[in-house]
């Protein structure tokens, strides 16, 4: 693996880990994010990585956007999916012509990346692990989970493998794969359920293990495999979720076994909500559902599939983040209702 320079724009949850593991481990890393504070202190006092799986501090070279100056061959885009064409188009004059950028991000956005930078300078990147941005220069690393990079074109190329030896670096089981969108799908599924959850306080883990919002992870889960089958995605499992126990005719056992899982993997982590719900109770901002989850309903009106379930999901989220609902069980249940008439 050569040493070759590599820019992280966005230092949050998923950047901010990956930032701190590869300046620890020698590689040259030069962190970006929009929070001054939290630039300071990642570059002066080092990022520090807190939680069950490791803790340490480590210095990160650090800048905002407007400090910044060079061109690398490496650009991992780890910001928040609804901010993708604002930080490629202010990340693209940094990005050497025969780089690339890499998503290390939840949703589609490579989609948008390839339309502004081109195909053939796009990388796809999956991750799961849990982890949650605390303060400035600090970050909760929750718990380990899968990670998986590929060609958006399913091509391995030499620069993939150089990829995924760096991604192994953080996670040493990180996968190198010929169907990224595979992966990026099943994380749609996964991530549809994850905003349900973010409609109470509850965790991650008491919402999978309530047999009430059952009908609700199976009809999200099934709406957004039905789409990906539309588009000739073949999804691909991770971390318990089995996307073949969501395909149209699958049986309910196997759906009610793949939420049971869901519910046993997050038990285990010190991540007990999702970051929509952070994004929401904690931190009162907007969050990631119309670049997430409502890309769905239109790429599934596109393709003649209807998925009421997200539609209503998305208006939940919607009402909750402009203070029209609360975060609570009667919200939720406003989920359950359309997901039963559509069963």
């Amino acid at each position: 693996m050569t040493a070759t320079p590599i820019l992280i724009w966005g230092g949050g949850a998923i950047g901010g880990v990956l930032a701190a593991y590869w300046a620890r481990a020698g590689l040259p890393v030069t962190m970006v994010d929009i929070v001054a504070e939290h630039v300071e202190a990642a570059r002066t006092r080092g990022v520090a990585i807190s939680g069950p799986v490791e803790s340490f501090t480590q210095i990160v070279p650090s800048f905002t956007p407007s400090e910044l100056s060079g061109r690398w061959p490496i650009v991992v885009l780890a910001v928040k999916a609804q901010a993708t064409r604002e930080a490629t188009a202010r990340l693209a004059p940094h990005l050497a012509d025969d780089g690339y950028v890499l998503s290390a991000q939840n949703g589609l956005n490579e989609l948008t990346i390839e339309r502004m930078v081109g195909a053939a300078r796009t990388m796809g990147c999956f991750v799961n692990f849990g982890a949650d941005w605390l303060a400035p220069g600090e970050i909760l690393f929750g718990n380990r989970g899968a990670v998986v990079v590929g060609e958006i074109d399913g091509a391995v190329r030499d620069r993939t493998r150089a990829m995924h030896e760096r991604l192994r670096v953080f996670e040493p089981a990180a996968v190198l794969t010929d169907n990224i969108w595979g992966y990026l799908w099943g994380k749609l599924a996964y991530g549809a359920m994850l905003f349900a959850t973010a409609l109470t306080p509850d965790s991650m883990t008491e919402n999978f293990a309530d047999p009430r919002r059952f009908a609700v992870f199976d009809r999200l889960a099934r709406e957004v495999m039905a789409v990906a089958a539309a588009r000739g995605v073949k999804a691909v499992g991770f971390n318990g979720f089995d996307p073949a126990a969501f395909a149209p005719d699958a049986p309910e056992e196997g759906a009610r076994a793949c939420i049971a899982a869901l519910a046993e993997f997050n038990s285990r982590t010190a991540k007990t909500h999702s970051g929509i719900y952070r994004d929401l109770a904690v931190r009162k901002r907007r969050t990631e559902v119309d670049p997430q989850i409502g890309i769905i309903a239109e790429l599934g009106r596109e393709a003649g599939i209807a998925t009421p379930a997200i539609e209503r999901l998305v208006e939940l989220v919607h009402d909750i983040e402009d203070g029209r609902r609360p975060m609570d069980f009667a919200t939720f249940e406003a989920l359950i209702q359309i997901c039963e008439k559509t069963r």
